[in-house]
């Protein structure tokens, strides 16, 4: 699997402290670090970040991602048209793309949704709870029920989401909040799933059993199919006749 690692890398170019303690060279680095921690040579990852030129999401870059994993979070207005045009374009063909935490508002995401994944939110370091509600689906293989992550910030319902093609997480919280906080989509020939825990703030990223729902998130949306732009074709009567 060939996985592209994106991130808007603004925290950490600013100088956050808090962000630089758990991710001093970048939150991209440390995902793409556990991939390769979990599914050793059966990926192939490299990284991408808002910054570079077209934000590193060239065309030769997207044709050759199975998975595009994003995350962003406070220049989500910033990214340019043209590259998420591109971006969708990909997922619609078949590319794979795992969401993350506050990539829900990404330009990306809410595009994909068709709505403004509006959602509550509490950031006093709270522990979360990820509880798993289908233990069959491939992306709980191998994870405690529940997940355990000491500080999070907090997600909270409702969420402006579609109705999930398949539900997999639901976290709680200290305050009586739940979330839907692992849910998966197809849209077109490619899969979508969205990841909540994650904020810059906590260690998420280091966290064993974060890291195993992010591999198996990436196997599960790695395209099935040869990748191919979806058009409106025309179709002949008597095509299916010998």
């Amino acid at each position: 699997m060939r996985v592209t690692v994106w991130n808007e890398f603004q925290h950490e170019t600013r100088g956050d402290e808090r962000v630089l303690a758990h991710y001093p060279d970048g939150i991209h680095t440390v995902v793409a670090d556990g991939l390769r921690e979990v599914l050793g040579d059966a990926v192939q990852v490299r990284t991408a970040t808002q910054p570079e030129p077209e934000h590193g999401l060239t065309e030769e870059v997207l044709a050759g991602t199975d998975v595009l994993m994003w995350w962003g979070h406070i220049r989500h207005a910033e990214v340019e048209d043209e590259v998420v045009e591109r971006v969708l374009r990909h997922v619609h063909a078949g590319m794979g793309i795992v969401v993350l935490h506050s990539g829900h508002y990404s330009k990306v995401f809410t595009r994909l949704m068709g709505s403004t994944c509006s959602l509550r939110w509490r950031n006093e370091g709270e522990r979360e709870l990820v509880w798993t509600i289908d233990e069959t689906h491939p992306i709980a293989e191998g994870v405690p029920n529940p997940i355990q992550i000491p500080q999070q910030e907090m997600y909270g319902e409702p969420f402006d989401i579609p109705a999930p093609h398949e539900l997999v997480f639901v976290s709680s919280f200290a305050g009586g909040e739940v979330f839907r906080s692992g849910v998966t989509y197809r849209r077109g020939r490619g899969r979508v799933f969205y990841f909540s825990p994650g904020d810059q703030e906590y260690p998420v990223y280091h966290h064993p059993d974060v890291r195993r729902v992010l591999a198996n998130g990436v196997r599960w949306a790695r395209p099935r199919h040869e990748r191919r732009t979806l058009t409106a074709d025309p179709h002949p009567l008597g095509w299916f006749e010998g």
